[in-house]
């Protein structure tokens, strides 16, 4: 009788047993790469959606990236600072409707430029960082040439402005090209293309301005 009791017992253990390897298996066994290696690699039997929502990991981007997003933080603020001369200097409502814009779509950019460098472990430019030899921002005011366009007024500050604007947009779509042909980085390379699309309509708007053909 005991006998019968013990083979009994250790027939139910030997099922419960595999019975719950078979649950471990099936809850567990998909992630070990991706707990181990820290990200999944895609199966043949992914849906095709699925690597568009994947996140861009660190590892995708590279030095020109961060070139790009170095030069372009100090670049797109003192883009910013002078768009924000506008609106008590200039006389044109269309040299204000334009600064606007520019401030409108360059200040999201600068924070999504520095959020790319903290999660790559970059420093990202201090305030007031204004080496206009550094990073590469081609196009950037010297000090001088923004006191002036500070003391200007009227059609003198709306003629400075769009000359001034103009060739630090070039610079901005040089750095952008440059990006384009480098970096490594999808949504980098994507904010470059928007800055070559956006900066050079709006040259051609200053140019227009301006009278030039």
């Amino acid at each position: 009788m005991t006998s019968t009791r013990s083979l009994s017992r250790r027939a139910a253990a030997v099922v419960s047993a595999g019975a719950a390897a078979l649950v471990l298996a099936a809850c567990g066994g998909g992630d070990t790469t991706s707990a181990h290696d820290g990200h999944a690699a895609p199966s043949a039997s992914a849906s095709p959606s699925a690597p568009a929502s994947a996140p861009v990991g660190q590892g995708q981007h590279n030095a020109a990236d961060a070139v790009f997003a170095k030069g372009m933080i100090p670049h797109h603020r003192q883009a910013v600072e002078m768009a924000e001369l506008a609106p008590s200097r200039a006389r044109s409502a269309e040299v204000k409707k334009l600064a606007e814009d520019i401030r409108k779509a360059q200040d999201p950019e600068i924070k999504t430029l520095s959020g790319w460098l903290t999660s790559w472990g970059e420093q990202v430019p201090a305030e007031g960082a204004m080496d206009h030899s550094a990073h590469g921002t081609a196009g950037m005011m010297t000090a001088d040439q923004m006191d002036g366009l500070k003391n200007a007024s009227g059609a003198a500050f709306d003629t400075a402005f769009m000359e001034l604007m103009i060739e630090h947009h070039e610079g901005a779509v040089a750095m952008a090209k440059t990006e384009q042909a480098q970096g490594a980085f999808p949504a980098a390379k994507a904010m470059a293309e928007a800055i070559i699309t956006t900066q050079s309509a709006e040259i051609a708007r200053m140019n227009k301005l301006l009278g030039r053909s």
